[in-house]
């Protein structure tokens, strides 16, 4: 009856040890199906899940040597991609958590090595084992090899195993903890490389802009001499002033201290550049401005949704949640009963001469059924860390996924303005530059001031490098569009 009673309370104890608490339950969040849709309440499962049917494969996004059209970029981006100090701390940091992954990669299989050991023991002559050492001597059932010198040495020489069975998934879920993380790591790589790319690209486009200004600097500089020579033959003949001198001269300074600060801008971005490749201050090689068409491939306005699953910090928001599942899981199994057995065997005896007989192969096997009991509180205090962690991943990735949608809302809508802008502006210019020649067309014949003709040069300058920042403008926006729907690091 006692007996029963004993197999009664540790079956409670057991029991006991298995309940955990239930996670909180979440909401599925809901994410408009395209970006035109704006407000919509559309619920796209594919990117809530990050489910690999609704998902657009990678190979469908243009790889960035593709997008990028300019050869003497590709060559900046490859020298990146090999000698960027982001990039190769990133990788460093790629094989960090590879080491977690190879760790836990066995962790459900056999622990399997090989055992040698030596050593000697002295019982006391008073001691129980001692005695019954001295006594055993005198046996008339041992042999000449059986009896026990003093002190007593040991060797032994065998294999040992121990295998914790894993019976409730908690191995399983700790190596898929450590695979997700592996993964979300990568994919933070990914991002970094997407990162850089972008910047490398906005950085060599700001040099095109600043060389094409510098051009159109000079040709105003030329311009505004053609002008200083016709006023200075009108003040020769009477028709002008030394004013009407002095201001076209501080006109043409005013170009060349221009120049100067553009050269300056040039230095400046050449040295961001040459970090980002990962090398001293040199100059940078680049082509000649040119029209947007042909400097990236076009991007279609009509993107679906899904093509959020390509970027890769919703890749990564995803391998964490996935992370944060599998330890929730090895938090709630760490209250039940740990399944583990032990085998050992080999070769003993206490002379070294009689060690690889084989009346001194020696083994045991063993198992052990072990459940917490004292420790339920450290449990439970995982187990809701666990479960917080959870939440918060799964909130972090909400929180990614609306963030994503809204920049690339934001940058379609950008696009289509930059679209109207560049329209508008070059007909301004075009207008502004027959201003220039009716100015000097005027002026040469008497009909029109000096202040007319710097007006109207200043204004088509000007009218030209707005629409050069709107054609930059809109090559970033282009880079920041393609970086934003998960392209730039394939």
């Amino acid at each position: 009856m006692k007996q029963n009673n004993y197999v009664i309370a540790l079956l409670l104890i057991l029991v006991s040890s298995c309940q955990f608490h239930r996670p909180l339950q979440q909401e599925k969040m809901k994410v408009p199906a395209s970006f035109s849709e704006g407000q919509s309440t559309t619920t796209n499962d594919s990117i809530y899940q990050g489910d690999e049917s609704g998902k657009i494969q990678q190979s469908e996004l243009k790889s960035w040597n593709v997008f990028y059209r300019d050869t003497l970029l590709k060559n900046c981006i490859d020298s990146a991609l090999i000698a960027n100090y982001d990039l190769r701390i990133a990788y460093q940091r790629l094989q960090q958590s590879r080491a977690g992954l190879v760790y836990t990669r066995g962790i459900r299989l056999p622990d399997f090595g090989i055992n040698l050991g030596t050593g000697v023991r002295k019982f006391g002559d008073y001691s129980i084992d001692g005695v019954g050492n001295y006594d055993t001597q005198f046996s008339p059932n041992l042999n000449e090899n059986q009896r026990l010198p003093n002190p007593v040495p040991d060797f032994y020489a065998g294999v040992y195993s121990s295998w914790e069975i894993d019976a409730w998934g908690k191995l399983k879920n700790k190596k898929q903890a450590a695979l997700s993380k592996y993964l979300a790591t990568e994919e933070a790589q990914n991002l970094i490389t997407a990162n850089v790319v972008s910047e490398i690209a906005q950085l060599y486009y700001s040099l095109m802009l600043f060389d094409k200004k510098i051009e159109i600097i000079r040709e105003s500089i030329l311009l505004q001499e053609n002008a200083l020579l016709i006023c200075e033959a009108q003040k020769a003949s009477g028709k002008n002033n030394e004013l009407a001198v002095e201001i076209m001269q501080s006109e043409i300074l005013t170009l060349k201290t221009m120049l100067l600060e553009i050269e300056q801008q040039i230095i400046a971005t050449e040295n961001q550049l040459n970090i980002l490749l990962g090398r001293y201050p040199q100059n940078i090689l680049r082509s000649n401005w040119k029209p947007e068409t042909e400097m990236t491939d076009t991007l279609a306005v009509n993107i679906p949704s899904e093509v959020l699953l390509n970027r890769p910090d919703i890749r990564e928001a995803f391998h964490q949640l996935d992370a944060s599942k599998a330890e929730l899981v090895v938090a709630k199994t760490a209250f039940y009963p740990t399944v583990q057995i032990n085998a050992n065997m080999g070769y003993q005896a206490f002379r070294a001469a009689l060690t690889f007989r084989p009346e001194s192969i020696a083994f045991n096997f063993f198992g052990n059924l072990v459940a917490p009991v004292l420790n339920r509180r450290t449990l439970k205090a995982n187990l809701l860390e666990s479960n917080a962690t959870k939440a918060a991943s799964y909130l972090q990735l909400e929180k990614t996924i609306v963030s994503a949608f809204t920049e690339v809302y934001q940058l379609l809508q950008v696009s289509k303005r930059l679209d109207q802008m560049e329209r508008f502006k070059t007909e301004q210019v075009s207008i502004l530059e027959k201003s220039v020649e009716t100015s000097f067309a005027l002026f040469s014949s008497g009909r029109a001031t000096y202040l007319e003709v710097i007006n109207a040069q200043q204004s088509y300058l000007q009218s030209q490098i707005e629409l050069l920042e709107i054609a930059n403008l809109k090559n970033k926006n282009q880079i920041l569009l393609y970086k934003s729907i998960g392209g730039g690091w394939n």
